[in-house]
């Protein structure tokens, strides 16, 4: 451990949180140099949807490799290439009746979101670009500028334009629907908000807080956009590929977007991948307009086309993800009614939830002492208040089970004051004792 010290970032930030050496992993596991196990609730972000190491993407990954599979490619065509598309095209967009060109971009979802941004700005002869409070789409510059946090907007070293920010669903209370204020300052040449190419949005805000848009305010967010001339881009990095109980976010509400961001559990295996997804008549690049060294990466085009074949070639895996997030969503309400006394509320949709605490500092305590129980897990909003749920959607229930049982003994021991030990034998006390 002593090479982290010496040598690597301050930057780093999970390996704060959990500080333990870790080398091994599979399923929803995690293990460490001393052979603990972890469940891992945290799935690299929102990255590893399908588990570590998914034992059929593996297979294929491993055979693409042994036969000496093209690995970099540019944006050349290869059989890798052609077949993911084919397999997206075929399996995930035809069926949703959705009609779009594939961006690839650079490996990231800040790329991707810069892209978009860009793509956007082009079309539409404007610069400004609506976005929404708590809202996170990177930290590069043309995302955070889009991106609320002020953690990471104070990062920049120079000022950040081009973006006007509006209240998200919910914000400023259940009764107003701020997609109203939307289209008010944008029919009001005095407003001082001027006329965007786009309007950038998550259906549920990750990083912000599991701050879920309702059905509704998504739909009346799409009207404002179409009465106004102004694109609209989801920004599914987060909660796409199957996160909220449907391949894409925005698919129950029934809203089709201009552009779509994609990254994170694309590929399926956590390798690097990130695509933009564009209504055709928008596909207005000049060719390397937008390029990249790594855009495109052909062994994630190979563990992506397997994901999809394995889990959305029919409506199984979803409906599965939708009965764990029912499972997940009754868990959370039952713990809130039982240690809530007005501290905690619950929020999010599928298997994209979390507790909002009502400070940081309690969330921060639960996730420390779910750690000592083996469970890693993060916590996200502003504050840091809410304790976020991200296990791998393919988690079995017995351990989607334990992970919140361990969540809720941390819960209680906080509430009371208690210090949870390192203990094993722990958690089975408290269960036994409730």
């Amino acid at each position: 451990m002593k090479i982290f010290d010496e040598i690597e970032s301050e930057v780093q930030s999970y390996a704060r949180s959990f500080p333990r050496l870790f080398n091994k992993a599979q399923g929803e596991y995690l293990y460490d140099e001393d052979g603990n196990q972890y469940l891992d609730f945290l799935a690299g972000a929102g990255t590893l949807n399908y588990g570590h190491n998914n034992p059929v993407f593996k297979e294929k990954l491993l055979e693409y490799i042994n036969n000496d599979g093209i690995c970099h490619g540019l944006d050349l065509h290869t059989r890798a290439k052609g077949e993911f598309l084919e397999t997206f095209n075929e399996k995930i967009l035809k069926p949703r009746d959705l009609n779009y060109m594939v961006q690839f971009t650079g490996p990231t979802g800040t790329n991707a979101v810069e892209a978009a941004l860009k793509l956007a700005r082009n079309i539409k002869g404007r610069e400004n670009i609506i976005s929404f409070t708590n809202g996170f789409h990177g930290v590069s510059l043309g995302s955070l500028a889009t991106t609320g946090n002020s953690h990471h907007r104070g990062a920049a070293g120079v000022s950040l334009g081009g973006s006007s920010r509006l209240p998200f669903d919910g914000y400023m209370g259940d009764e107003l629907d701020t997609t109203f204020y939307l289209d008010k300052v944008l029919s009001d040449s005095s407003s001082g908000v001027d006329l965007p190419a786009a309007v950038i949005v998550e259906t549920v805000q990750g990083e912000g807080g599991i701050n879920a848009a309702s059905f509704e305010w998504l739909q009346n967010l799409e009207k404002v956009c179409r009465k106004h001339d102004v694109l609209l881009i989801v920004d599914d990095i987060q909660s796409g590929c199957g996160r909220t109980g449907t391949f894409f976010s925005f698919e129950e509400a029934g809203i089709k977007p201009d552009i779509v961001t994609l990254s994170k559990s694309f590929s399926g295996y956590g390798l690097p991948f990130a695509v933009v997804l564009i209504s055709p008549e928008l596909d207005l690049w000049k060719p390397g307009e937008h390029n990249g060294t790594f855009r495109g990466n052909n062994l994630a085009f190979v563990t992506a086309k397997a994901a999809i074949d394995t889990y959305w070639s029919d409506d199984n895996f979803s409906k599965e993800i939708k009965r764990k997030g029912d499972y997940i969503a009754q868990r959370l309400e039952d713990i809130v009614e039982k240690y809530g006394e007005g501290n905690f509320t619950i929020r999010g949709r599928g298997m994209f939830r979390g507790i909002s605490c009502v400070n940081g500092e309690i969330a921060n305590q639960i996730t420390r002492a779910a750690f000592k129980q083996n469970l890693i897990i993060e916590t996200s909003g502003a504050d840091d208040e809410v304790v976020k749920f991200l296990c791998p959607l393919i988690i079995s229930d017995e351990n989607l089970k334990k992970g919140i049982d361990i969540v809720e003994a941390a819960i209680k021991a906080v509430c009371a004051k208690e210090d949870i030990p390192e203990d094993k034998d722990y958690f089975d006390d408290v269960e036994m004792a409730s």
